[in-house]
């Protein structure tokens, strides 16, 4: 009976966890404040999740929606039907820790208690390291820019995630910091890469492939790299 009881008990506080927790929907393709100084042309997106697609927490379209919301909003000027090249997003480094599992252990000796006063019970921590390349409408590389993210995500009632929403949101901080990293190196190029875009004219269909095709005969000028020297938290 005394396990019966501590079985119920455990399972009715961890209901009562995940109702009390706040809720990601808001924040989770939420772009940062800031808006380049100068705005380039519409452009058309790509991102490539790289290990960002193995992780438990992060769905595959996330990445892409973060993005866009992102490049719209605060990158380039209102949606227009012609493309004046292209902006990729790579995700090269992703890794996510559970951080307090020995508290999390205590909190189930103690039948969650602790969570019901606010303890955390873990976290969920997130690195990334992602490029964004800015490229013509022809393909040719015209710079390309890094910056890494970290997140760090509670799992608690009242101020903090439930299990099922904090890794997800994790991984998404980690790139909504690389990226807000990210923002300055461009802008500093902007009204370079605004001016080559344009000059450069819009997307044709089957301009990028043609551009890499042996027959084509043409290569990319080497790209203007610009490295982060700081994480974003």
């Amino acid at each position: 009976m005394p396990a019966l009881y501590r079985t119920l008990l455990v399972t009715s506080l961890c209901l009562i966890f995940l109702v009390g927790c706040k809720s990601a929907d808001k924040v989770l393709f939420q772009p940062s404040i800031s808006a380049l100084s100068t705005r380039l042309p519409s452009l058309e997106l790509t991102v490539d999740n790289g290990p960002l697609a193995n992780s438990a927490g992060a769905w595959p379209e996330d990445p892409q929606k973060l993005f866009e919301r992102e490049v719209r909003m605060n990158l380039t000027d209102p949606e227009d039907t012609a493309r004046f090249g292209y902006a990729k997003l790579v995700v090269t480094e992703a890794a996510t820790n559970r951080v307090g599992r020995a508290l999390q252990a205590f909190q189930l000796a103690t039948l969650m208690t602790p969570s019901l006063l606010g303890l955390p019970l873990e976290w969920y921590q997130t690195d990334i390291k992602a490029e964004l390349q800015i490229l013509s409408a022809q393909g040719e590389t015209l710079a390309t820019y890094s910056g890494v993210g970290k997140s760090r995500i509670k799992v608690a009632m009242y101020h903090g995630y439930s299990q099922t929403q904090a890794p997800r949101l994790a991984d998404l901080e980690a790139l909504r910091v690389a990226l807000a990293q990210i923002k300055p190196q461009l802008d500093l190029d902007a009204a370079r890469l605004r001016s080559a875009l344009l000059t450069a004219g819009p997307i044709n269909h089957g301009t990028l492939e043609a551009a890499d095709t042996p027959e084509n005969g043409s290569q990319n000028p080497e790209p203007v790299t610009v490295k982060a020297e700081t994480t974003g938290k």
